[in-house]
């Protein structure tokens, strides 16, 4: 008797697309509008361990991980790693004031109509993704609980020495 599951199996492999964002494929490239103004690209951080932290100011992981996220930068942005804060809130204005109360030294930027996040298919905060040097993706994180720093710390490390 043939296996009921093989058809469905191989239909659920086909629907999934060849672009399918995870591990191991390139990171989608895009520029967003930044804190202070500027327009902030993926690629002009080409060469550079990237992590890119997708938050709100409403979700409580978020605003816990926060401070970790800015130590890990100030520690790693003079090798090669650079953090880019990715606030999802179609408007900014609450993200702004939060940060005036926990302030961070690396790029905010807005992505108020959520085509980036569509991109790197976030489903809920904070999600982390960390790009090597070639520009792939290498970790995907989603949610934070205390000690998941650990999982980024260990990533980077890595990457940056490759």
């Amino acid at each position: 008797m043939k296996n009921p599951f093989a058809a469905l199996a191989a239909a659920l492999v086909l629907s999934v697309p060849a672009w399918a964002f995870a591990p191991g494929t390139p990171a989608p490239q895009f520029s967003l509008a930044a804190r202070g103004g500027q327009n902030v690209s993926l690629a002009q951080y080409k060469g550079q361990v990237v992590m890119l932290n997708f938050w709100a100011s409403w979700c409580g992981p978020c605003r816990q991980e926060m401070p970790l996220l800015e130590s890990i930068y100030k520690k790693y942005n003079k090798l090669g790693f650079t953090m880019l804060g990715v606030n999802v809130e179609p408007d900014s204005n609450a993200a702004n004031a939060w940060l005036k109360e926990t302030p961070v030294s690396f790029p905010i930027l807005y992505d108020t109509q959520s085509k980036v996040s569509k991109l790197y298919d976030v489903a809920g905060m904070p999600t982390s993704v960390i790009i090597d040097r070639a520009g792939k993706v290498r970790l995907i994180h989603r949610s934070y609980r205390p000690g998941d720093e650990n999982e980024y710390l260990d990533s980077i490390r890595t990457l940056v020495r490759e």
